[in-house]
């Protein structure tokens, strides 16, 4: 069974859903999705930092509840919007995501990647209404050796550049905030229930930030430059943004279902899950642009990663807990992946199609059972 045939609809109907992060490339895409799905959706997150942003173009300020723009660092103010939305389900999406960002302002990323996450479990765990939270972390928090297989959940976590270091950090935060303060007792249910969201290299239309592979090729075909590629011989599991979301709402659902677990029991869960894609969908950087520019002509050149940054060569998932526990698994192959991708940003600048009816068409089209 596919995994979008078993989100439940009706459960979204209503929920009061926070997406923290909703005005970057996968908070907007995931803000939509729930949206459709009928939840009341709030955003809290700083302002969008591309131009043209895909928060802007689908114009997301006027389909949610409410937003804030907040610094996750801030913990005064943090407390207030927390406060007052009162969740059922949060998202946590805010983050400082790019690597080579990380070299230039190592101690801000740590900041927001670490401390923010831990401001917003705090202030969730002193709501009275129970709370589900899913947070986002990323793929790249196992200690990296370079193997040709896939990282399981419980495989050592690690991070040589500042970026992947905050996040496996704030994996043992996540874990020990889990332990600390959200047991339940003989007299008490669990209030606050975690989970955490690794996923590998996501790719859809709509991404315009700076230093990231599909947004840089676009700007280049659009303007009938050489696409430069630093590094064509990396591999990373490449999918579409929402093949991951699928994998995060319904391990929402699963945790907010479990909400009334006794004491003597454990929630599953509650705890981290992989969310990657297929092997097959394992790809070069190059196989990648090679693969782009089948859909949208365009023409390739290695330039030489002459930097200092350290970049993970090899980089893959396994996604055995997410599949048995969640009957989750990667809906759209590589191919399609790719094809969906360019032909959204294809409509979107040839055709000046709207923001909202191409990510509308993408969700919609996901959704069907196959």
């Amino acid at each position: 069974m596919e995994a979008l045939a078993m989100i439940n609809q009706e459960f979204w109907k209503n929920k009061n859903v926070l997406v923290t992060g909703h005005t970057g490339f996968k908070g907007s895409w995931l803000s939509l999705w729930l949206k459709l799905l009928g939840a009341n959706v709030s955003g809290l997150s700083l302002p969008p930092n591309s131009n043209p942003s895909l928060y802007e173009r689908l114009e997301l300020s006027n389909l949610l509840e409410s937003e804030f723009f907040v610094d996750i660092r801030n913990k005064k103010l943090l407390q207030e919007k927390v406060y007052l939305l009162k969740p059922d389900i949060v998202f946590h999406l805010a983050a400082q995501p790019l690597v080579r960002k990380s070299y230039l302002d190592p101690i801000s990323t740590w900041e927001i990647n670490v401390m923010g996450s831990l401001n917003l479990l705090k202030n969730l765990s002193e709501l009275e209404p129970y709370c589900a939270v899913v947070m986002v972390t990323t793929d790249k928090v196992y200690k990296n050796n370079e193997w040709v297989y896939g990282y399981k959940e419980n495989d050592p976590l690690g991070g040589y550049d500042p970026y992947s270091s905050s996040k496996a950090a704030c994996e043992i935060a996540i874990e020990s905030w889990r332990s600390s303060f959200c047991q339940s007792t003989k007299d008490k249910l669990i209030k606050l229930s975690i989970a955490s969201a690794r996923s590998g290299n996501v790719i859809g239309g709509g991404d315009w930030a700076e230093d990231r592979i599909i947004p840089d090729v676009i700007r280049s075909i659009k303007e009938n430059k050489k696409i430069f590629v630093r590094n064509p011989n990396s591999t990373r599991p490449w999918q579409h943004v929402l093949d991951p979301l699928s994998g995060y709402i319904k391990l929402a659902e699963r945790i907010y279902e479990k909400k009334e677990i006794s004491s003597k029991d454990k929630n599953l869960f509650c705890s981290a899950f992989n969310f990657g894609p297929r092997v097959e969908s394992n790809k070069k950087v190059g196989e990648l642009v090679d693969e782009i520019i089948k859909n949208w002509k365009g023409d390739w050149v290695h330039t030489p990663n002459n930097n200092e940054f350290h970049e993970a060569v090899n980089l893959n998932l396994q996604v055995d807990k997410a599949y048995h526990l969640l009957n989750w698994s990667s809906k759209w192959n590589f191919e399609i992946s790719v094809k969906r991708t360019i032909d959204w940003y294809k409509d979107f600048w040839k055709n000046n199609d709207s923001a909202y009816l191409l990510c509308e068409k993408d969700i919609l089209d996901y959704m069907k059972i196959d």
